[in-house]
């Protein structure tokens, strides 16, 4: 009897024991079959746009050029001057209101943040590989200034191109505003502080007879020049070339008294008969530090801002913030719905359009750098490996700070998307208007596009475990 009895308790323990080890592999199971998930919806959009680039790049190759250069110059000028402008206000508009820009301000403030501590990783960069003197700010720009703009739209695009996307079911217009709302940052960053920490070095100029001679200088025009910035050559002006703000602070030259009248000149006629009143000259002077900021403000191509898709943002932010011109534009019962459907036709062409341009671009080959092995893989380790783990713990500190919007997951995702992408295409059209490192931009931004492909797999898979499965 007692035996029975010992022999069915250990029956029972056996069962409850074989139900335990069930439950465990079922979970080990399904813990797997979700990592498997994440991982999939992780590299299967990064796949999609390495097979438009592959297109881009076997139509572009010097060996097979079936496409020629000319005519990817062509469509890099309908990407800037159509498709994205479309995909901005068509995407941008609908999503907008005063309650979203208030809590969107973090993505703006967040491409300053990761602009500044690209800039001292770029410092850090420049100490420790030591590059030539005439590339240590340009080693600080292409470490600071990530693609803000063509890149992270592709990324978003194809990760919400599904019915399933993991971000939910408005990811692909939410997550395309969410990008647009931080461009117009980045661009007046690019059109202000990189503009004159791109202007070429003394280095490159003579000193003869006290007037400025330029070296000769090879400028040739890769096709990156044209990706975002179709045109460029139109905007070249007299000092796009010359190191002025140097000159104008360290009085080489006399373009202080040529290009920055005097007090003399102003006042000139001012009094009767041509005298000049000594009075009214003390009171109009102003201090020479101050007179030279305000030449070199002067000099700042800050009109340059106002690009098609800068324009697009715009107006998309100011028709999605007024209801009465939103009911107009947007929407099933809008009066201008057949507008915005034709635009939004055009925008899907966007993505595509751009893949196929940077396949183009990589296509071309780097060009010859003076930069250095040692500094051009210094900038992409600090670029596309350091940053993006700083850019986790910057988005972490604001999400514990409620900086953020909370269990917004693509917008975090956005967020940790600038401190990940490579340096932005449109320094290198930057690099030809201002005739600095033309061919160190190319080849840098070749080699880190070409890299990329394995950082931001890496990383996707970290963002999306992240989001996906702790946050």
């Amino acid at each position: 009897m007692v035996q029975s009895l010992v022999s069915s308790g250990f029956a029972g323990e056996c069962v409850k024991v074989k139900i335990k080890m069930e439950v465990y592999l079922a979970s080990v199971q399904k813990n797997m079959k979700s990592e498997g998930e994440i991982v999939e919806a992780a590299i299967v959009p990064l796949l999609k746009l390495i097979a438009l680039t592959l297109f881009g790049l076997i139509l572009a190759h010097p060996k097979i050029q079936l496409v020629p250069k000319a005519t990817f110059k062509l469509l890099s000028k309908l990407v800037f001057a159509l498709f994205l402008p479309c995909l901005i206000f068509t995407q941008l508009g609908p999503s907008i209101t005063l309650k979203n820009i208030v809590q969107w301000w973090f993505i703006p403030v967040n491409v300053i943040i990761s602009t500044a501590i690209g800039c001292i990783l770029g410092c850090l960069v420049a100490i420790i590989c030591r590059p030539p003197r005439e590339f240590v700010r340009f080693t600080i720009i292409m470490t600071a200034f990530g693609n803000t703009g063509n890149i992270p739209l592709a990324i978003v695009s194809s990760v919400c191109h599904s019915s399933d996307a993991p971000f939910g079911p408005d990811c692909y217009g939410n997550g395309i505003a969410y990008v647009s709302f931080s461009q117009w940052v980045s661009v007046i960053l690019v059109y202000t502080l990189v503009y004159h920490m791109m202007e070429p070095p003394l280095e490159q100029h003579e000193i003869v007879d006290e007037e400025i001679q330029e070296m000769p200088v090879d400028l040739s025009n890769p096709l990156l020049v044209e990706a975002e910035w179709p045109g460029i050559e139109e905007k070249e002006t007299e000092n796009s070339k010359t190191p002025f703000i140097a000159r104008l602070f360290n009085s080489i030259s006399n373009i202080s008294q040529t290009n920055i009248p005097d007090i003399e000149t102003i006042e000139e006629g001012g009094g009767e008969g041509g005298e000049r009143n000594p009075e009214s000259i003390r009171c109009l002077a102003e201090p020479r530090v101050v007179r030279k900021i305000r030449v070199v403000a002067e000099q700042t191509p800050i009109h340059q801002i106002l690009q098609p898709p800068t324009i697009a943002s715009f107006l998309a932010i100011v028709i999605g913030v007024i209801p009465a011109l939103k009911h107009i534009v947007y929407g099933a019962d809008a009066p201008l719905q057949v507008i915005t459907d034709s635009l939004d036709m055009m925008a899907q062409a966007a993505v595509p359009s751009v893949m196929l341009v940077l396949g183009g671009m990589i296509g071309e080959g780097p060009n010859e750098s003076k930069l250095g092995i040692r500094t051009t893989i210094g900038i992409i380790v600090a670029r596309l490996l350091v940053l993006p783990v700083i850019g986790i713990g910057v988005i972490y500190l604001a999400g514990k700070w409620n900086l953020l919007i909370p269990g917004n997951h693509l917008y975090q995702f956005v967020l940790l998307l600038q401190y990940t992408t490579p340096s932005a295409i449109l320094l290198g059209a930057i690099a030809s208007l201002r005739g600095y490192a033309v061919k160190e931009a190319s080849a840098l931004i070749f080699w880190q596009h070409v890299c990329a492909v394995v950082s931001l797999s890496i990383y996707m898979i970290v963002y999306f475990k992240l989001l996906l499965s702790y946050i």
